[in-house]
């Protein structure tokens, strides 16, 4: 049971609310079409029911608000648009995806290809499907976490009329089975012929809460369209006869060819035409929208009828009543002076499984082994270049690093890797369509910075071997020494690539860019470093030698002397004025990230 509840959106510049004290039902076992003409305030009504937009007025799931639901994707499946996915993902990884978000098993994303008609389309990519795959991939993923309430917003929207046969044919398998579906759209027709229960809205407002069977008898008039290139003459000759036989008959002249005959039908139009020799082209009986309903006073009673637009017909009665589940009508409410709590928008619900989501997002696409490729040649041709130039260190030789770039091609690529995290999110939504972005929840980040750390390193790893086979190839290991000390300059690499990697993380997540994220990995040695060299410029008033021996002390258990080695590295590091840069940039982006992001958390 979906009840909603006086819905109202947040109030316009000088304009009124798109939706306006909005409130009907959605039954169990039905299906449900919100009827309106486009900016009547049909997707606004969505969003307020799923918290996406601020307003006031409550929606109940079953009895629970959304925000009161453990975990509201197996509660309510939403279509809001189209697939919001990569275009280069498959459906079956774009699903198992979001069975990882839904915390369902992965093997769901078959069983719902099956039940959608597309298992042969798994291995396609989203950005090649047609709009009415498309669809389907959109409804199974509404369908994936098996929920008792469908939302869908002109789910039928451009398909062609066997596929919106199919779409209605699926929307009452779920009915059938105990669930609620509520659907928009624009069509009269549509909506008396595919649902149980048609909700009218105009401008925001209720117009009309009815059953199909009394809104076609209210809404919709059977009609003789009749297509003849003497149209103007066809008219008289009907109009006359009509009112010779003090019949009712309304013409409507729909072009300069057709007309549209209220009040007869095929067999009195063609004789009346037969007799007067008028030519006909087509001559069918069709069922026509007789307008959208006049709105009823605020103040009036649930049963006010209102008249028919057209001419000759009697005024039809709204049967559904706008008493909502509250037991109280708009108009009793308002006059009351009750007022209900402003619903903020949520944020969505992270997904259950994040890590496991997060390897799904990562290598459903071809860009790792992209960034992994671009890496690996860039730094080998860098690295026979500073070879062949010389005077460089064996450090920054296998690196790859010249003293002129900020930063070397495996820090590059790590940091890009970073910034997509969330900036790919941003541009394309994975958990529900239209619902902004995957949000920053802590379990995610942990997952992301993770994922993106163990990436860095591989790509480091990479960069290395890669550099060193292609100079022992080239010169003999000519350029190559076998090295003193590996620990503390494997340790400085691991700790470059991996604060790149959390910086392009952290940074998208607070700029909501990808672009935005690698812009802040290489402001960390452009403007960062020249900033904390000057602070660290001239000699210390207090040295801080011994400081290894100390942190030995403060510790619970004694660690071996051989990993002094290892915290003298450590702090050597950090005290390079670009390991304190990254360190510095990681810290303001890790508080700008909790205070955007954590702060506002809602618990889902």
């Amino acid at each position: 049971m979906l009840q909603a509840i006086g819905l109202t959106s947040a109030p316009r510049r000088d304009l009124p609310p798109m939706v306006d004290d909005l409130t009907f039902e959605a039954r169990p076992g039905q299906v449900t079409a919100l009827l309106g003409a486009t900016g009547s305030g049909k997707t606004t009504a969505l969003r307020l029911m799923l918290e996406l937009e601020p307003g006031r007025g409550v929606t109940y799931f079953r009895g629970r608000p959304l925000h009161r639901i453990a975990h509201p994707g197996r509660e309510v499946g939403v279509l809001l648009g189209d697939v919001p996915g990569h275009p280069a993902r498959t459906v079956r990884g774009q699903l198992r995806m979001l069975c990882a978000a839904a915390g369902v098993s992965p093997s769901r994303a078959d069983v719902m290809l099956d039940v959608v008609g597309i298992s042969g389309l798994r291995d396609q990519r989203l950005g090649s499907l047609s709009l009415g795959m498309d669809r389907r991939v959109g409804l199974a993923a509404a369908l994936l976490a098996d929920p008792c309430t469908l939302l869908l917003d002109q789910p039928a929207a451009g398909l062609s009329p066997r596929e919106r046969n199919w779409l209605h044919g699926l929307l009452r398998g779920h009915a059938a089975l105990g669930g609620a579906v509520l659907f928009t759209t624009d069509d009269a027709k549509e909506a008396a012929r595919s649902a149980d229960r048609v909700v009218s809205i105009e401008a925001g407002r209720l117009v009309a809460d009815q059953e199909s069977a009394d809104f076609a008898r209210t809404r919709l008039r059977p009609r003789v369209a009749v297509r003849t290139p003497h149209a103007a003459r066809l008219a008289d000759v009907l109009g006359r006869e009509a009112r010779a036989a003090r019949r009712t008959v309304e013409i409507v002249e729909e072009s300069g060819s057709r007309l549209s005959v209220y009040g007869s039908n095929c067999a009195e139009v063609g004789e009346a035409a037969f007799r007067h020799g008028v030519l006909v082209h087509q001559l069918a009986d069709e069922t026509g929208d007789s307008g959208p309903p006049v709105p009823r006073a605020r103040t009036a009673a649930s049963s006010d009828a209102f008249p028919d637009t057209s001419a000759g017909t009697s005024a039809g009665t709204s049967a559904g009543s706008t008493d909502g589940p509250a037991g109280a009508p708009a108009a009793q409410r308002r006059r009351s002076g009750a007022t209900r709590p402003p619903s903020p928008v949520r944020r969505v619900g992270g997904p259950l499984r994040p890590l496991r989501y997060e390897l799904r997002r990562v290598f459903g696409t071809a860009t790792p082994l992209l960034t992994a490729a671009l890496v690996a040649v860039t730094s080998v041709v860098t690295a026979l270049l500073l070879a062949r130039l010389g005077a460089t260190p064996q450090n920054r030789l296998l690196a790859a690093w010249p003293a002129l770039l900020p930063l070397p091609p495996a820090a590059l690529g790590a940091g890009l890797l970073g910034a997509l995290a969330f900036g790919e999110e941003y541009r394309y939504p994975a958990l529900a369509a239209d619902r902004g972005t995957v949000p920053r929840r802590l379990g995610l980040l942990v997952a992301k910075l993770g994922v993106c750390g163990v990436l860095a390193l591989l790509l480091g790893a990479l960069a290395v071997i890669v550099d060193g086979a292609a100079l022992a190839l080239v010169f003999d290991r000519g350029p190559l020494r076998p090295p003193a000390q590996w620990i503390a300059p494997a340790g400085a690499w691991a700790g470059l690539l991996v604060g790149c990697a959390w910086a392009g993380v952290l940074a998208s997540a607070v700029f909501r860019s990808a672009l935005a994220g690698l812009g802040a990995v290489v402001s960390v040695p452009v403007l960062v470093v020249p900033l904390v060299r000057k602070a660290l410029d001239g000699p210390s008033a207090y040295p801080a030698s011994g400081l290894a021996g100390r942190l030995r002390g403060l510790s619970w258990a004694q660690w071996p002397p051989e990993a002094d080695r290892l915290v003298l590295g450590a702090l050597r590091v950090m005290a390079e004025p670009v390991g304190t840069a990254l360190v510095l940039s990681l810290l303001v982006l890790l508080c700008a990230y909790g205070f955007t992001g954590l702060r506002g958390k809602v618990r889902w």
